[in-house]
Parts: C-alpha cells; sequence; structure tokens
C-alpha cells in the first residue's frame, strides 16, 4: 500500500489542478473557491486507503475520490447557507462571498460534478458504487434534516444524537472506505466490515468535533470557541450532560443551553462549568475510545495487508486524538 502521506499528496496535486469551468463565471468561480477551502479532505483519502487496503491500485479509485470530495464540498456549501455561517476555515463562505443565490446554484452544480466523477468507475461495479452514494447521499440530507429539527427542542437523547451523526457525518466515511474496496474487488462480506468500520470511525470523528468546539484552541481549530453553545447545538456533550443532571439542575441547564438572548462569552463560560463539573470531557473521551475500538474489531476480522491496516489504523488514532 501507498502510505498515507504520499496519497494525501496524490490528492492535493488532483484538487490543485480541477478546475471547472470560465462562464459563467458566477457558477464556476464559487466552485473552484470551494475547493481552496480545504480541510484534511479525510473522505476522498478514505476511499484511496480502503482501495489500497484490499489489494488494489489507488489510481483506479481517483475519480471516485474526487467524486466524494466534491459531493462533501456541496454538502458543505448548502449547509453554510442553512446554519448562516459567515466563515468556512477562517474565510468568508460562498454565499457571502457572493449571494446566496449564486451559492445554491453552485452547490447543485458540485453535486453534478460528484455525480460525473463517480461514473467513471468499472462498468463492472458501477451499480454497486452508485447504489451506495445514493444511498449516502439521501442519508446525509436526513442527518442534516434532523441536525435542523433538533434545533427546536429543547433536548435530545444519545440514542437520538448518535444516529442523527451516523446519518449526517458517519455514513460518507464508511461509504467512503466501502467504495475503495469495491473497487479493489473486495467481496459483499468485506464491504460490509469495511463499511462498519468506517461509520464506527466517523462517529467518534464526529465526537471529538464536538469536544473541539468547546474545548479548542480558536487559532487551531479554525472557528469561533464554544459556537455550538452558543448556538445551543445538540452535540454530544449537550446530550450526554443532560443525562447526568437531575431534577431542577437539569431543567436549569437545558433552559441555559437554549438560551440565545444571553451574552455569548457569559453563556459559553457557564456550560462549560456545567460540563466540568459532570466531567464531560473524559466521557467524551471515553465515547471516542469505545467507538473506535468497535470499528477497529471489524479491521481485525478482514484480511489485509498488516502494515497498510496498522498505517492506516495508527493514521485514524493521531486523528482522535488531533487538537484542531
Amino acid at each position: 500500500m501507498s502510505s498515507i502521506p504520499f496519497l494525501q499528496q496524490v490528492l492535493e496535486k488532483e484538487f490543485s489542478s480541477l478546475h471547472f469551468g470560465h462562464e459563467p463565471r458566477q457558477l464556476y468561480e464559487p466552485m473552484d473557491y470551494m475547493l481552496t477551502l480545504a480541510g484534511k479532505r479525510l473522505r476522498p483519502l478514505f476511499v484511496l486507503a480502503g482501495c489500497e487496503m484490499f489489494g488494489g491500485d489507488y489510481k483506479k479509485a481517483l475519480n471516485a475520490a474526487i467524486g466524494i470530495e466534491l459531493f462533501h464540498n456541496f454538502t458543505l456549501l448548502h449547509d453554510d447557507i442553512m446554519d448562516n455561517a459567515t466563515k468556512r476555515r477562517n474565510r468568508p463562505a460562498v454565499h457571502v462571498k457572493w449571494n446566496t443565490n449564486v451559492a445554491i446554484l453552485s452547490g447543485d452544480a458540485l453535486f453534478v460534478k460528484a455525480c460525473e466523477k463517480m461514473t467513471m468507475v468499472d462498468d463492472t461495479i458501477l451499480r454497486k458504487v452508485l447504489n451506495l452514494f445514493y444511498k449516502t447521499s439521501i442519508e446525509v440530507c436526513e442527518g442534516q434534516q434532523l441536525d435542523m429539527d433538533f434545533e427546536q427542542l429543547n433536548e435530545i437523547t444519545l440514542e437520538e444524537y448518535t444516529g442523527m451523526i451516523t446519518l449526517k457525518t458517519a455514513v460518507l466515511l464508511a461509504c467512503s472506505l466501502t467504495i475503495g474496496s469495491l473497487i479493489a474487488g473486495a467481496d459483499e462480506k468485506d464491504a460490509e466490515r469495511i463499511y462498519d468500520f468506517g461509520k464506527n470511525i466517523g462517529i467518534a470523528f464526529q465526537i471529538q468535533d464536538d469536544l473541539l468546539d468547546a474545548y479548542g484552541e480558536h487559532h487551531k481549530v479554525g472557528k469561533k470557541p464554544g459556537g455550538d453553545i452558543i448556538e445551543g447545538k445538540k452535540t454530544f456533550l449537550f446530550a450526554e450532560t443532560c443525562r447526568q443532571l437531575n431534577g431542577k439542575e437539569h431543567l436549569d441547564f437545558v433552559s441555559l443551553y437554549n438560551n440565545r438572548t444571553m451574552n455569548a462569552e457569559e453563556k459559553t463560560m457557564r456550560v462549560k462549568q456545567i460540563f466540568d463539573k459532570v466531567m464531560v470531557v473524559n466521557t467524551s473521551q471515553k465515547a471516542i475510545h469505545h467507538y473506535f475500538e468497535r470499528g477497529y474489531d471489524q479491521l481485525k476480522k478482514l484480511n489485509l495487508n498488516t502494515s497498510a491496516a496498522m498505517e492506516f489504523k495508527l493514521f485514524c488514532e493521531k486523528l482522535l486524538n488531533r487538537d484542531h
């Protein structure tokens, strides 16, 4: 298997040379701009790694990897509109830099381009790959809708939270690994196992993101600290704290967390004091470890190159111990 750093370099080269068109500029420039707001490119990396762990050639998975990343960027672009987020990785969001109508249309075009790339896989697995990609696309939309629905609720359970992030976040990582494995020729049982690994890793990643939003350093995380708290977003930290508190303490916490008129700094401070009281950081870290180990149990059942699987495991562990 090619090393993770090598695959990351391959992807950066691909995306740096990717341009969608010239006219109309208002359609294509935002699409190009969105790709410059690059994060970790985890999803396309998972496609390539999934392919190579099963003995495939990463080059055969490049189009699918690009398609997955274009789809992810489409969801981010539209999420920023729905969340009224003004920044994306410390730079103006597309709907701020241009306008909402431009952002919607450019996002739609990104989705079409994603579909085009996905159809470039080998014809022998095209139906399987597209069925999984379209199923995942709908699930991501379902997860986003649940996330928005939860904003209107005073509180949610840990089970409801886990169901939402499984759809909104985890299934796309699982899909990425599985598509890579299918391109490499993995059988149905192995594809299911790598999917389960990816899903559990995705849940762990999202809990880590929730934790970093509240406790990460602003200049490293790249967004306003405590943003989820200020907006009353229903995170793992919120649901777990609700689970631990009883009676008046429970009601007071829920009321505080859902208060959107309070001074942002004061609200963040008070909520984090309650988080600290119930030791939610410790509980979050235990949950991250639980989901990682549950996923790794599936990875161990696969007949993979030992060194390749170990490198990928260590890479995921490093991500789960990151501070941004």
